[in-house]
């Protein structure tokens, strides 16, 4: 009793000390919005929400991408204080799910404090977590302890990054707050939890926060450097001997590259990966990133800046030899279905009522029932011939498209024949087309087929119809050979 006593003693003072110092830095963000609809890409709607943040060095504000991500209008509210001032974005990371936001008035930092982001912390560190969550108007602080740190999925990019793991109470509207150490420095930036779960949170590890703010000195955000390879974990000892590796040899196989990959051209099919930067990588695909922790392989990639060269140690026919990588190659290149976008809107291009669009991880996690067709494309790599999967959204049923009007996230593969490598050269093609027929088909084969002349005749129609204001999205219109139809 008389050490409990005491750990709960040491523990409210921690609280009490660190909350005189750090509540002035902590922001209450309101966020307004204009949500596209990937079904109905000339459709959006307007939301609003609240989240939190802090504030850090150069008069920034350190929050989540997803409070502000779809912005058109942001509002900063300090501790203490009534007023709300102005704000804008000034970089953002969805993938790593991390923004900064600055007010337009500099009298916001008067009185204020600038944290400091600090090291990785060790499992059973106490932290606290400071926000606005939902409840009630105030600040709220929180506590617990770090209860483990590994690679998790992160929501708002669906991507995986080393993530620390709290069981301090997290709800909605804590979002971007910090969670803050005994040395009153952040280590940690709330980005979600678990629903219905008993108090678990996720934050975006300190680390990593360093890597989009070291990523963003030179005025615009590369993003995190991925070696784009298919792998297989090695724990099958009939595996091991297959390749010739003694039974003390660890590493991953490479099953296969992506075609426009950084590892393309470097590693191949049946190289087995010993290690990463001279750190060896174990048979589950885990590498040992503090003494006796192990996450996944990737965090000594994640580490590497766009650009880095990366040192590997392979295993190839039956002898070891040493590889650079150059980590170059934009991760939204390499994938056939693009990833999660935001802060704009959906591509799309309508055409005697056909409406089509691109496929991006958006239009595919819309809705509740998953297409299999579309969803299965999500492994799928791009290659020089085939960049983007264009896709024919629905038909806006009329005269001119009868007997197709049911039709609907039909994945066009060719026009006329021709092979299709991404949307820009289909909406090319689509204009080029005077007169005749348009000929489209999937890759069973299956067409679709278009009267250019009734399609044009009532192209105008159709869109009055359906109140449409586009017949395209603004990238299109605002393109060099944006004809009309």
């Amino acid at each position: 009793m008389k050490y409990i006593l005491i750990f709960l003693f040491s523990f409210t003072l921690f609280g009490q000390n660190i909350d005189k110092n750090i509540k002035s830095a902590i922001v209450k963000i309101y966020s307004f919005t204009k949500e596209p609809n990937y079904k109905k890409p000339w459709v959006s709607t307007t939301n609003s929400s609240s989240g939190s943040g802090a504030i850090i060095n150069n008069n920034l504000i350190l929050t989540n991408a997803h409070v502000v991500a779809n912005s058109t209008f942001l509002e900063v509210q300090k501790y203490n204080s009534a007023k709300r001032y102005i704000a804008k974005v000034i970089a953002v990371s969805h993938e790593l799910d991390l923004a900064l936001i600055q007010p337009e008035d500099k009298n916001f930092f008067n009185n204020t404090k600038a944290l400091e982001i600090g090291k990785l912390p060790q499992t059973e560190d106490k932290i606290l977590v400071f926000g606005y969550p939902m409840g009630g108007k105030t600040l709220s602080v929180t506590s617990g302890v770090v209860s483990r740190i590994e690679h998790q999925r992160y929501v708002h990019s669906a991507q995986k990054f080393l993530a620390i793991q709290v069981d301090a109470a997290i709800n909605p509207g804590n979002s971007g707050g910090p969670a803050i150490n005994k040395d009153g420095k952040i280590v940690g930036v709330v980005m979600q939890g678990i629903t219905f779960s008993q108090n678990i949170g996720y934050l975006v590890p300190s680390v990593m926060i360093k890597h989009f703010l070291k990523d963003i000195k030179d005025g615009k955000v590369d993003g995190v450097p991925q070696m784009h390879l298919f792998i297989s974990k090695l724990e099958n000892p009939a595996t091991k001997k297959y390749f010739g590796l003694e039974a003390n040899q660890t590493g991953i196989l490479v099953e296969k590259t992506m075609p426009l990959g950084n590892s393309a051209g470097v590693l191949k099919k049946g190289d087995i990966i010993l290690s990463i930067d001279g750190k060896d990588i174990q048979d589950d695909g885990t590498v040992e990133f503090r003494k006796n922790e192990y996450t996944s392989a990737k965090y000594f990639v994640d580490l590497h800046q766009m650009g880095d060269k990366l040192k590997l140690k392979v295993w190839r026919d039956k002898k070891i030899i040493n590889l650079e990588e150059n980590l170059s190659k934009s991760n939204n290149d390499v994938w056939l279905v693009k990833l999660f976008e935001y802060d704009k809107d959906p591509t799309y291009f309508i055409y005697g009522g056909y409406v089509f669009s691109k496929l991006v991880e958006n239009l595919i996690e819309t809705g509740h029932k998953k297409d299999c067709s579309i969803y299965t494309l999500l492994n799928k790599p791009a290659t020089k011939k085939k960049q983007e999967q264009v896709i024919m959204l629905g038909v806006l049923a009329d005269r001119s498209n009868r007997g197709n009007q049911n039709k609907f996230n039909y994945l066009v593969e060719k026009i006329n024949g021709k092979k299709i490598k991404n949307f820009k050269e289909f909406y090319h093609e689509m204009l080029k087309q005077k007169d005749g027929f348009i000929v489209l088909e999937d890759s069973l084969g299956s067409s679709l087929i278009i009267d250019v002349k009734e399609a044009k005749n009532r192209h105008k129609a159709i869109l009055n119809t359906y109140n449409i204001q586009y017949d395209r999205s603004k990238e299109l219109r605002e393109s060099n050979n944006s004809n009309s139809i």
